[in-house]
């Protein structure tokens, strides 16, 4: 199975990025592709997103360092995070599998976005800044 996997250093604490990642029911404040989220049970989540809605359900959580979902609905099969740190930043990792290997430039591309998406909202919190003052369009 294709997999894409992207990083991104981020100006923030493992911790406060861990609970970013970790909370599916405030994906919608900061990431950029997810409109609404409906808890559907226990890790498991429908997401209203600009590409489709996606069912996600939780397969494996390890905080503070890394967790990872399977999906319906989307072109990945499953979607996960992994945290590093490395001195004064996080090494954060998006990965992604998925069946048509065709798809990995767009997939990655998404990834990318996805990760500037973290690191922004991360670095504001980790600044001191307003959660409800976030706007991730910026």
């Amino acid at each position: 199975m294709p997999k894409m996997e992207r990083k991104i250093d981020i100006a923030a604490s493992q911790e406060k990025i861990w609970q970013i990642v970790d909370n599916d029911d405030d994906y919608p404040r900061w990431n950029i592709v997810v409109n609404e989220v409906k808890k559907l049970g226990e890790g498991n989540y429908f997401f209203k997103t600009n590409v489709g809605d996606v069912t996600s359900q939780r397969a494996e959580t390890n905080p503070p360092n890394d967790l990872y979902a399977t999906q319906e609905g989307s072109p990945m099969t499953s979607l996960g995070y992994s945290l590093k740190p490395k001195g004064d930043v996080v090494e954060a990792t998006i990965w992604a599998e998925f069946d048509d290997e065709k798809q990995e430039p767009i997939l990655g591309i998404a990834g990318e976005m996805l990760l500037k998406s973290l690191k922004k909202y991360a670095e504001h919190l980790e600044s001191g800044g307003n959660p409800d003052e976030f706007n991730k369009k910026k």
